[in-house]
């Protein structure tokens, strides 16, 4: 492993840079509770969503793409559906105009607009999202906190530093090389020295995000956006310029198929003679069926871009934007800015993995070799000195930006959802904002706490992404599209959910299930909807309708479409100049239209870096149609409902 001065200084020469962005802007988050939670609402609509994309820009997940790339080629753009990614074209379209006109808070403080104060079960259901928020948040920086110390590891080991930090010696020198006590004394010593590394940078993002409220963290983001930016095109070009001097077509080494996104019935990648572990990979993944399984992603995907953004920092960014229009623009520009970069970076890793795939220093598991190791290898012996450090700089501070941006929206809920709303509603700012220091710090213990406690953080974070999550879905699409669906159903619904699409993830741990397996917990998604809609029409009509003045208010106030056809008739009696919004068709045109606008933008890359010219021109050819179709269908029509 390589690391030179010159990389170390840099790294630490942008830690110093964060530490100062948080005092420069302690005084400006200081005015008032918006402006330390969410800027003032002043923020520019491009640097709010530049920092959104800088926030999913994560160290863990590009190590995924690399791996899916690797694997699957240019088939790999389909599998981010999974998580899903398209959910920012239903923002972009609809759903980020109707959040913002709430000017809510948090994402629990919008159940107010919804739901009005005194319905009943409006008390169990801002407990019940809440509750969600801040597992949720907990959760991600627990693994955030894990991965971004084990990645550290490997560019610093342990042997490296345990010189200058005497505490890491796990008494290694007193066991034989080789010797199973050996081995676990390393494991200990390795795995104390990532903790360390972990708790270091958390640190860092802490004090900026802490003391620098949203406006420290928006600058933060976009200063580590430029380097990323800086990164992937370098890499990118190396990329290039590798596989131009090799002479070798990339075709010839992969799987017939690999160098294009069409694929039928079956997947129809065949690695058995090229790689087996790679064969072995794939057929562990499950898309072996590979259009049932994209079909099952879009399916559960468009249910849950339906329901709008998770109670996390995706929501809170949307709130902070100055009005509903910006908040549209905001969540568009995500999928611009993010996807080509890093897929121009995700591509250059991936064509340098293929070129050097025999010489690469790649980890192993029980199922052979572990092609999510081949970033961090690649990076570190083929990278140049200088891009090495730089490119560390802009992944720790996607970690930072993951980071600071989940603490932010944990401090809004523990804020504005518990110390405001009950224990003091009448603080003062100096009260707010002491209290915003105390909540931040509370986080990070719960974070970082959960992150040395638990080792295998991986498994804790899917049970909680794929219980919460799984039980997210029915509940928050019904509150925006269907009248009578009030708060006791949005407690029901919400609490059977998660605790339904809880369990196979905890059969799962037990070893009753192997539910995590391939693309398993796709199978289960339909289970999880019927049981939670059963659950929320249920809780709905055991319960009186929410009060008409409350629904008549947020139908005028944020003009959804869907079965509000009672609430628009007495708002129309009370007011004949309110509209039906009649715009259903036109979103879901550009729904689809967005949707293979990003397919395309992750492609551009992908062809380039490969000199495939022709199919460059083709997708750029579409994309530039699609860009001026929206011009006319989306851009000039933001303040149509």
């Amino acid at each position: 492993m390589r690391l030179t001065a010159i990389d170390l200084t840099i790294i630490a020469l942008y830690f110093i840079m964060m530490i100062v962005i948080g005092i420069v802007m302690k005084n400006r988050a200081k005015k008032s509770k918006d402006s330390y939670l969410m800027g003032g609402k002043k923020l520019p609509w491009y640097m709010l969503g530049l920092s959104d994309a800088s926030d999913m820009f994560d160290i863990s997940g590009t190590m995924l793409l690399v791996s899916m790339a690797f694997l699957y080629g240019f088939k790999s753009v389909w599998i981010p559906w999974m998580w899903p990614v398209f959910n920012q074209v239903f923002l972009m379209v609809f759903l980020s105009k109707w959040l913002r006109r709430s000017n809510a808070t948090t994402g629990a403080e919008w159940l107010g607009t919804r739901f009005g104060l005194s319905d009943k079960g409006v008390k169990q259901s801002h407990a019940v999202v809440v509750v969600f928020a801040l597992m949720l948040c907990v959760g991600y920086m627990a693994y955030a906190f894990v991965g971004v110390g084990e990645f550290l590891e490997i560019f610093i080991p342990y042997e490296s530093v345990k010189e200058v930090f005497p505490f890491l010696d796990q008494h290694i020198d007193a066991f034989q090389v080789g010797t199973p006590a050996y081995e676990t004394a390393l494991y200990e010593a390795k795995d104390l020295t990532a903790k360390f590394y972990g708790v270091s940078i958390c640190l860092v993002a802490t004090f900026y995000s802490i003391v620098g409220g949203m406006h420290g963290i928006v600058l933060a983001d976009f200063i580590k956006y430029m380097i990323m930016i800086v990164c992937s095109l370098f890499v990118g070009t190396i990329a290039m310029i590798h596989l131009a001097d090799s002479g070798i077509v990339i075709a010839d080494k992969m799987p017939v198929g690999w160098d294009s996104p069409m694929f039928g019935w079956e997947l129809g990648l065949d690695w058995q003679n090229i790689l087996t572990d790679a064969q072995v990979k794939l057929e562990k993944d499950g898309y072996k069926l590979f259009s049932a399984v994209v079909g099952m992603m879009f399916f559960s995907g468009v249910l849950k871009s339906l329901a709008g953004p998770a109670p996390n920092y995706d929501c809170q960014k949307i709130l902070s934007t100055k009005s509903p229009e910006e908040a549209s623009k905001m969540s568009g520009f995500i999928s611009i800015i993010l996807l080509p970069i890093r897929y121009f970076m995700t591509m250059g890793l991936c064509i340098l993995g293929v070129l050097y795939f025999k010489d690469l220093a790649l980890s192993h598991s029980a199922d052979g070799v572990n092609f999510e190791s081949i970033m961090p290898a690649v990076i570190n012996k083929y990278l140049p000195v200088g891009l090495v450090g730089l490119v560390l700089a802009g992944f720790l501070g996607a970690f930072m930006s993951n980071f600071s941006g989940t603490l932010n929206a944990g401090q809004a809920y523990l804020v504005n959802d518990i110390y405001l709303k009950f224990l003091k509603p009448d603080a003062d700012r100096k009260q707010i904002i002491s209290m915003s220091y105390v909540s931040g710090t509370v986080m990070v213990i719960l974070g970082v706490g959960l992150g040395l406690l638990i080792k295998d953080v991986n498994m804790i974070f899917n049970i909680i992404t794929a219980g919460l999550y799984g039980g997210f879905v029915c509940a928050n699409v019904l509150k925006w599209y269907w009248w009578r669906f009030n708060a006791n159903g949005f407690f029901w619904g919400m609490l059977a959910g998660i605790i339904a699409s809880a369990i196979p993830p905890a059969l799962s741990v037990s070893g009753i299930t192997d539910y995590f397996d391939g693309t398993r917990m796709l199978y289960y998604f339909p289970v999880f909807i019927v049981i939670q809609f059963v659950a929320c029409v249920l809780g709905s009509y055991s319960a009186p309708p929410t009060n008409q003045e409350t629904l008549i208010n947020f139908y005028k106030t944020v003009r959804p479409w869907g079965f509000w056809k009672p609430v628009r008739e007495a708002a129309q009696a009370q007011d004949p100049s309110i509209t039906e919004n009649k715009n259903f068709g036109i979103n879901m045109v550009n729904v689809a239209m967005g949707i293979t606008g990003q397919i395309l933008l992750t492609l551009l890359p992908m062809y380039f870096i490969l000199s495939k010219w022709t199919g460059f021109a083709i997708v750029l050819a579409l994309m530039l149609i699609i860009v001026l179709i929206m011009k006319k269908t989306w851009w000039s029509r933001l303040t149509d409902y």
